[in-house]
C-alpha cells in the first residue's frame, strides 16, 4: 500500500512538471487536480494502453519501440479528454503537447522512482 501511495505522489509530481514545462498542457485547481490527473492517467495506462499497444504491436516492433512514445502521448491526450469530461480542470491542447508532456512525465517519474527506490524489490529485508 505504501508503494502504491508513493507511486501516486511521484506521478502527481511528474504531471506537475509536465504542466510547468510544456506549453499547451494546463490545469486549474492546484495539487488536488494533479492527484486526480495522476489517478486518471494511471487508470488509462492500466486499462486502455495495453490494448492499444497490442493492436499497434507491429508498428512498435518496426520502429524498434519508438512508437511507444506515440502511444504514451495518445494516452495523455485521452486522459485530458477524460478529465475535461469529468469536470477536472486539466486540458491538453493537442497531440504535440501530449507527446512532449508524456515524455516529461516518463522521465520525471522514472527519475523520482530511482531516487526513492520505489521499484526496488522487498527481498533484501
Amino acid at each position: 500500500m505504501r508503494k502504491a501511495l508513493l507511486r501516486w505522489i511521484i506521478n502527481a509530481i511528474a504531471v506537475y512538471a509536465a504542466i510547468a514545462l510544456i506549453e499547451g498542457i494546463w490545469a486549474e485547481g492546484g495539487w488536488s487536480v494533479y492527484f486526480v490527473v495522476a489517478l486518471l492517467l494511471g487508470l488509462v495506462n492500466a486499462l486502455i494502453a495495453p490494448i492499444f499497444k497490442l493492436l499497434t504491436c507491429p508498428l512498435i516492433i518496426l520502429s524498434l519501440g519508438l512508437f511507444t512514445l506515440i502511444v504514451n502521448g495518445l494516452m495523455l491526450w485521452l486522459t485530458g479528454s477524460f478529465a475535461r469530461a469529468l469536470g477536472v480542470g486539466f486540458q491538453v491542447d493537442g497531440f504535440g503537447p501530449a507527446f512532449w508532456g508524456a515524455l516529461v512525465i516518463s522521465v520525471v517519474s522514472f527519475g523520482l522512482s530511482v531516487l526513492t527506490g520505489v521499484n526496488k524489490d522487498d527481498d533484501d529485508r
